[in-house]
């Protein structure tokens, strides 16, 4: 992960998306941090100076790696930004050896001068979609996301939303179970784009802060082939089956019954993948009594109509 530090940057626009890759190699990720910019010193749009980063010309990148441009102050985005052509050179180049280029607020603004973003859809802050369509207008602005994706280029809207990037793109490459956790390291709710990832039981019911509802969410995404009963879940909470019914529903809109089977649903979908596993198998590692009431419940599911389970071992 390469966090570019620009000239009056935005100081969350940075430290967001940091923090999220920080936790993550805090929870076993393998991610290396490097800092670069393309002037030096390098002080913030809010008066915090940095101390000595590497020049972006002395980054050693190779494809998959991502590179992080955080926003900065519109008056020098405007009066010398288009200087920078060296580096703009140099970003050129990352991009074509398959480094993924992300944006964070008017950090487009680095991606659109570099010419990446001639005929993609992007976004930015909400103050500057309208100045940012006008200045380059080969580019495709999207309103009202929190960020897109097209090709190998990310954008996003602003501030905090480097944050809801940084934690999609961790869930694309770690999962969302591991992604989910370090929101909840970070305190902050999982938000998505509409159209970035699908639809995820993992996710769906975590946004909330009680702490024992996690642990036991945590314990039956873990065990479901224990077919655990309310007593068994309310020991883990360390709750009255009756409190823990109760306060289950409040935290997360849905039934314990209803979420666990969902969690067997959605695992089932991940091991009918595996060639090696029959419906039987799959059955049991996911809580079913057997592979009839498998098929029985997945054909009663939403997703039914959009995923097919097979109707043989």
């Amino acid at each position: 992960m390469i966090f570019v530090v620009p000239p009056r940057v935005h100081v969350l626009d940075l430290t967001g998306p940091v923090q999220v890759f920080y936790e993550a190699v805090d929870y076993g990720a393998s991610y290396q941090l490097t800092y670069c910019s393309f002037q030096s010193p390098v002080t913030s749009s809010a008066g915090l100076n940095f101390g000595a980063v590497l020049s972006f010309n002395e980054v050693q990148t190779q494809p998959g790696d991502y590179i992080f441009l955080p926003g900065m102050e519109m008056e020098y985005i405007r009066s010398g930004l288009q200087e920078e052509t060296i580096f703009f050179d140099w970003l050129r180049r990352q991009h074509a050896q398959g480094v993924y280029v992300c944006s964070v607020c008017t950090g487009a603004f680095l991606i659109a001068q570099a010419g990446l973003l001639d005929g993609r859809k992007c976004t930015t802050h909400w103050k500057r979609i309208d100045e940012l369509q006008t200045t380059y207008p080969r580019l495709i602005t999207q309103t009202d996301r929190l960020f897109v994706k097209d090709g190998n280029i990310y954008t996003s809207a602003g501030v905090t939303a480097g944050i809801d990037l940084a934690l999609a793109i961790l869930e694309q490459e770690r999962g969302s179970l591991f992604a989910t956790k370090i929101a909840r390291e970070l305190v902050v709710y999982f938000r998505r784009g509409a159209e970035h990832t699908q639809k995820s039981v993992y996710l769906d019911y975590r946004n909330h802060m009680n702490v024992a509802i996690h642990q036991m969410q945590d314990w039956l995404i873990a065990n479901l082939e224990a077919n655990a009963t309310l007593e068994d879940l309310a020991e883990i909470a360390n709750m009255s089956t009756r409190n823990l019914t109760r306060t289950f529903r409040k935290e997360t809109g849905t039934t314990i019954q209803d979420y666990t089977t969902q969690l067997r649903l959605e695992l089932a979908r991940t091991l009918q993948h595996n060639p090696g596993m029959t419906m039987e198998a799959i059955a049991a590692k996911c809580g079913f009594q057997d592979a009839r009431q498998l098929r029985r419940i997945w054909q009663k599911s939403s997703n039914s109509t959009t995923i097919k389970m097979p109707l043989s071992s």
